[in-house]
């Protein structure tokens, strides 16, 4: 049986090694019979959360911008995966900003179960991706249904295209043709 996954990419620099993580990883998904589509931040409009809590009441963000429709895709996801560089020690700013923005899913019938995390670095230590991880766990952590699958994470990889031949893009691309 296959399933919906929905693969959000972080990176303004289109094409980056991020990116390439969510390629693979979406290859795979495709291959093995999913339904998959993957969803770019970097030419989508998302305000900052205002905190108001009114998603609270109504499942429906008063933002109207790019970010309410992500969501919905999210909801309706039965497997997310988030590809971000990690800037900081983190996810980039502008995945934060979207997993603020889904605060309306919290209370909601929501499919999604397994996530997974796909970042790349320029550093390669183990510690590198440590934060990244916090932040995403952080997220699920708030979702009881859903849990953290899996994290494939690509270091020393700095420059558009460094990523080419690491092993993180076969990992990515089996974990995503495992996805059934």
């Amino acid at each position: 049986m296959s399933k919906k996954a929905l693969v959000i990419t972080s990176s303004f620099r289109k094409g980056g090694n991020s990116d390439s993580l969510a390629e693979a990883f979406a290859n795979g998904a495709r291959e093995a019979g999913n339904e998959v589509e993957i969803i770019s931040l970097a030419d989508k409009t998302i305000g900052f959360c205002k905190g108001c809590l009114a998603c609270g009441k109504t499942q429906k963000c008063v933002i109207n911008d790019d970010a309410v429709e992500i969501a919905e895709k999210m909801k309706n996801a039965e497997t997310i995966a988030f590809a971000t560089p990690v800037y900081y020690y983190s996810v980039s700013g502008q995945l934060k900003t979207m997993l603020d923005r889904a605060n309306p899913l919290f209370t909601t019938d929501y499919n999604f179960r397994d996530i997974y995390l796909l970042a790349s670095a320029a550093e390669d230590g183990e510690e590198t991706v440590a934060g990244t991880q916090t932040a995403i766990q952080g997220w699920i952590d708030c979702y009881e249904k859903a849990k953290l699958a899996g994290t494939i994470f690509a270091g020393g990889v700095n420059d558009k295209g460094d990523i080419a031949g690491h092993q993180a893009l076969e990992e990515a691309y089996n974990v995503g043709k495992k996805i059934q």
